[in-house]
């Protein structure tokens, strides 16, 4: 057995520490769960330990009295080298969250720290069991909802998802059939995704945009807050970057290539990921942040559920947040599949010539950060490349499809020979080699020939 000290292993010479250890407990119960031996030095060395059925009733005792609520640990004399070492086994908690001495801690690496009121708030929201976006939004009346939007929403999730609600339906009874009426009145969902003002009711449901001069967040040029509801919130967010990333251009085998600074589609799913899954029971707004090496997007709320950073670039299970406004994103297609969001980020980005972002939970919050490229024509291929005068094309010719291709030109045989001043014999030769090498193609029969880029 190689032991040594990390998120779900703790380790502690004696009983001596088993005050410092309760804290363990408690974090264990509230993170994922974990293992402490006693008899065991902190650098991993097996010291031992007299353990007797005494031993083991103690520690029990101690769990039991001092860590609410009530727990059952896994308890158990082990041999390691020949010497006798205790075993304490935490699962991770059903109930939390979990309390010592009433105060709650939670598991950071190998330390145990006291939980911040923000976070202990958010777990027991996220034990009750209806959602933020499923309760009744109090004071919130039908003349609150916008009906040209539902009805927008209806004919997009109709052509996206071929959604089965008549665009025509009242509006009373359509928000019935999306589950967006609980007991005769109106859900937070509704209020977000239709609400006229959904700032009258949820301040905290705004996005702020900001572009930064340099790579530092002091100095600002640009300052946006984008608000009303979140459907339209995604595009607003979505032009703002656009308007603050760089796009370069190049010609490469005679056509204009066009790249963005970043990947869109990965900027947009981020976006979207933060208006979804952001903890709406907390205070703060969604912030974008541009600034010359990087974005970053960062939502209220950690993770939900059993998520960690490091688990959004592999394979994991959906874990949502808020359900009504996750399941409304996915019928017109804002949102392609479930516990897809995050790895096609990384994907698109080191398709894009990226590195691939990190995902970081910080503070009380969970933030994206995409990173620039050094230079970003090197983000343009420059795929196929041929050497045209090895393919026996003069320079008539080379320049013919430079203007074909790049500036859309169309040539008959007349404005061949015009452009080039040369005869008509040699004007065919030259068109008809660009057409059999296959760069260029001819439309029409006799004089009414015209050639144009493939």
């Amino acid at each position: 057995m190689k032991l040594k000290e990390s998120h779900t292993i703790e380790l502690k010479p004696s009983l001596a520490q088993l005050d410092d250890a309760l804290k363990s407990v408690c974090a264990f119960l509230n993170h994922k769960g974990g293992i402490i031996y006693f008899g065991v030095s902190d650098k991993g060395k097996v010291i031992g330990m007299q353990i007797s059925d005494n031993t083991l009733r103690k520690v029990s005792q101690q769990i039991n009295s001092r860590i609410k609520p009530e727990i059952s640990p896994e308890i158990k004399e082990i041999k390691e080298e020949g010497k006798s070492i205790l075993e304490v086994k935490i699962l991770q908690g059903n109930n939390k969250p979990y309390f010592l001495n009433g105060i709650a801690y939670k598991r950071v690496g190998s330390e145990k720290r006291i939980m911040p009121p923000d976070e202990l708030k958010q777990i027991i929201i996220e034990q009750k069991q209806t959602k933020w976006d499923e309760e009744v939004c109090e004071g919130a009346i039908l003349q609150d909802i916008d009906e040209y939007k539902v009805r927008w929403f209806l004919r997009k999730a109709k052509a996206e998802r071929n959604f089965d609600v008549d665009p025509e339906t009242p509006i009373k009874e359509t928000l019935e059939r999306l589950n967006f009426i609980k007991k005769g009145k109106l859900t937070n969902a509704s209020i977000m995704l239709f609400g006229k003002n959904p700032q009258k009711f949820f301040l905290q449901a705004r996005i702020r945009c900001a572009r930064f001069k340099g790579i530092t967040a002091v100095d600002f040029i640009d300052l946006k807050l984008i608000d009303g509801n979140i459907i339209d919130q995604v595009d607003k967010a979505e032009t703002f970057v656009l308007s603050h990333i760089k796009k370069a251009a190049k010609i490469v085998m005679f056509k204009r290539e066009e790249v963005w600074e970043y990947p869109i589609d990965a900027l947009r799913e981020a976006i979207i990921n933060s208006i979804c899954h952001r903890d709406y029971s907390i205070s703060g707004n969604i912030k974008i942040s541009i600034l010359d090496d990087r974005i970053e997007i960062s939502n209220p709320g950690h993770l939900p559920g059993l998520l960690t950073p490091s688990m959004l670039k592999k394979k994991h299970d959906s874990i949502l947040r808020n359900p009504l406004i996750a399941s409304s994103f996915f019928l017109i297609k804002n949102i392609e599949q479930w516990g897809k969001g995050t790895n096609k980020i990384v994907k698109w980005c080191v398709e894009h010539g990226l590195k691939e972002p990190d995902f970081e939970e910080i503070g009380g919050g969970f933030e994206v950060i995409f990173y620039a490229p050094e230079e970003i024509l090197k983000l343009i291929p420059e795929k196929g490349k041929i050497n045209l005068q090895e393919l026996g094309l003069n320079d008539r010719q080379i320049e013919a499809l430079r203007l074909m291709l790049n500036e859309d030109y169309i040539f008959t045989n007349k404005k061949y020979r015009e452009h080039f001043k040369i005869g008509d014999a040699t004007a065919k030769r030259d068109l008809i080699k660009l057409v059999k090498l296959g760069f260029v193609e001819h439309i029409g029969i006799g004089r009414a020939i015209k050639y144009k880029a493939k």
